[in-house]
């Protein structure tokens, strides 16, 4: 598989998961079951896109890619607290498997980018 060709997919995906994370915080909340964190979730929506758009203008992504590893270990962080207090757990729980999936997947990718660039 092509890490050059996975890194625009997950610039694409960073974008579009940022978009929703900054124009629909309370939404995603909500889903959650979370009352609060509707600022940081738009923070994080701009993380998000920032690593896209830093994946898919730039002519090496791997730091950007690497962004998005980062990114997903703050993630996996801010949704511990709601594995024990939300009210939603399945919905928290998707939410974790989803990250774990997400990590694998650009950490697979950050350091195949890596090896290339050395």
């Amino acid at each position: 598989m092509n890490a050059r060709k996975v890194a625009r997919v997950l610039g694409w995906v960073s974008i579009g998961l940022g978009l929703s994370e900054l124009v629909a915080p309370g939404a995603l909340a909500r889903f959650l079951g979370i009352r609060r964190g509707t600022g940081l979730l738009r923070a994080y929506g701009l993380r998000e896109i920032a690593a896209g758009v830093g994946i898919l203008t730039r002519a090496n992504p791997t730091p950007w890619v690497w962004a998005r590893v980062g990114g997903d270990l703050l993630d996996l962080a801010s949704l511990g607290p709601a594995v024990k207090h939300s009210p939603r757990k399945e919905n928290v729980a998707g939410a974790v498997a989803f990250v774990l999936g997400a990590t694998a997947v650009d950490a697979w990718c950050a350091r195949r980018l890596s090896a290339s660039n050395v």
